[in-house]
């Protein structure tokens, strides 16, 4: 048997030995996340910098030509006046709130005859490339469901070579005006939208016709365009439930 296992000096001094080899190695461990240590950056970070940087840059303007005092001042002034304003009423207003009194009213107008809308227009008749612009951007909204090229998708059915946008004018802007709810078949395939498509009748009948005039001719598509004439004809649709396909001309 090994005599220094029962050495109480030998057993201290190995105890001691191994305390202080432990703490020198934590030292060890300390110095070096102290010099190497940095605080994480992310894309989020990163991008955050020259947005606190351009936030300071406005505080320090806005401190320079309006002062904490001025605007205290001001809030007392423009809030009396903003309660005391009335509103003005539109004769013809350009967004129209589904349900609403104007809603209603239009609603209640004798059916619009679209025969002469929907009669065929040679495709080849020139397309105002303004109309095409103003449609391009409204696009911005159809593209969420419809895809970016018209693809359609899970929650809508496809534009590119679509019966329904190249057939008659006036479904097109029924379905703008109104929405549109359940089954509808494009191209042999039946495409069932979960709670349908919203209204879109708050744009203006130039945007309206923008929109249906672009996809009529983009994504491989050729039609006519459609005038804002022609949708200003069917305001009444606004305000009436959903459009079903059973509802439309057949294209």
């Amino acid at each position: 048997m090994d005599p220094s296992r029962d050495n109480l000096i030998i057993r201290f001094t190995t105890f001691w030995w191994g305390i202080g080899t432990f703490f020198i190695f934590a030292l060890l461990l300390a110095v070096i996340w102290v010099f190497n240590h940095s605080d994480p950056t992310t894309l989020e970070d990163a991008a955050a910098k020259p947005r606190y940087a351009t936030k300071a840059k406005i505080d320090a303007a806005q401190a320079t030509n309006l002062s904490a005092e001025a605007i205290d001042a001001a809030i007392p002034v423009v809030s009396k006046q903003l309660a005391a304003s009335k509103p003005v009423a539109v004769e013809l207003p350009a967004q129209i709130v589904p349900g609403s009194d104007t809603a209603k009213k239009l609603a209640s107008a004798p059916a619009v005859d679209t025969k002469a809308m929907d009669t065929v227009v040679a495709v080849d008749a020139p397309i105002d490339p303004a109309a095409m612009a103003i449609g391009k951007s409204q696009f911005l909204v159809c593209a969420a469901c419809h895809g970016q090229n018209g693809e359609g998708g899970a929650i809508a059915p496809p534009l590119a070579g679509s019966e329904w946008v190249m057939g008659p004018v006036s479904n097109l802007i029924r379905i703008q005006l109104r929405g549109l709810q359940g089954p509808i078949s494009v191209k042999g395939t039946e495409y069932i939208m979960p709670g349908g498509m919203a209204a879109l009748a708050y744009q203006t009948d130039e945007q309206i016709a923008g929109v249906l005039t672009y996809v009529r001719n983009s994504f491989g598509n050729k039609a006519s365009a459609v005038k804002a004439e022609q949708v200003a004809a069917l305001r009444s649709e606004v305000g009436k439930p959903q459009v079903s396909a059973a509802e439309l001309t057949k294209p």
